[in-house]
């Protein structure tokens, strides 16, 4: 196998992305993270202070899918003092990290480049940005369906049960919903991400085809705790064509099985 050597720095690289001449030490390794981690941890909490301000309108748009289902009945009951304080503070959480998304991102894409070639390097600006564009598209596409998903596990327990939830309850579930979204419509950047790092080739994805069909359906039937057909569909399906787009790419863009074989 030939021996991969990194380049020389440029003068414009950034000094703490560790693209050292020579590799970098563990010790170096330890604080390219740290460095990368606060800066991640700061945009949380800037996010989080955001959050906390725009805290209404933000819970008006999560509770939209319960007044749906309910007709306009969709009062939240608190049964605890503090209650009202840990709702705020969870939903000024999850804006924050919704907030913070890109520059996390844009933290891990800086901490993992060292490790890519330099025309790998490139796909830094589109990584970020598709990451942000699919969490948020699945994220949305979960609050869109979740009407439905509420709708089937208030008809499970029969007529004789009132809806009538508390707001963390309720929160914690739709929330999880638009993460496990989320992260769903992220498969296709892992995919590609794998590809680029020659780790799969297209040629083997295309060959798992009808395993990971199977596959998809089994991971979103156990993520998805509404468990009604719509939500698994609803989620499944464009995970299933991003498995094909991410072979389509690994063939014509980054022709990953080319890759593989100038490696060996």
């Amino acid at each position: 196998m030939a021996l991969r050597l990194r380049r020389r720095p440029k003068p414009d690289d950034d000094p703490g992305s560790g693209s050292l001449d020579g590799g970098m030490t563990l010790v170096e390794h330890l604080t390219e993270l740290r460095r990368r981690l606060v800066k991640a941890i700061l945009a949380l909490a800037v996010g989080g202070v955001v959050g906390f301000l725009i805290y209404s309108p933000v819970l008006d748009i999560l509770q939209a899918p319960y007044c749906e289902i309910n007709e306009g009945n969709c009062d939240f009951i608190v049964t605890d003092p503090l209650q009202s304080f840990s709702v705020r503070l969870k939903v000024s959480a999850y804006v924050g990290f919704l907030l913070a998304l890109p520059v996390v991102l844009w933290q891990l894409w800086r901490f993992i480049t060292p490790g890519l070639y330099p025309k790998e390097k490139r796909y830094a600006i589109p990584f970020v940005f598709s990451s942000v564009v699919l969490f948020l598209l699945g994220a949305g596409l979960a609050l869109w369906t979740f009407p439905n998903a509420l709708a089937f596990l208030n008809q499970v327990g029969g007529e004789q049960l009132e809806a009538m939830y508390t707001p963390d309850k309720y929160l914690s579930l739709v929330t999880f919903m638009m993460l496990a979204f989320g992260a769903g419509f992220e498969f296709p950047i892992v995919l590609v991400f794998l590809q680029m790092a020659g780790a799969l080739t297209w040629q083997r994805l295309a060959s798992w085809r009808r395993w990971a069909v199977v596959a998809i359906f089994v991971v979103v039937s156990i993520i998805t705790p509404s468990g009604d057909p719509f939500t698994l569909f609803a989620l499944s399906l464009p995970m299933v064509l991003f498995y094909e787009a991410s072979i389509l790419i690994g063939r014509f863009v980054l022709k990953s099985g080319e890759r593989s074989e100038e490696l060996r």
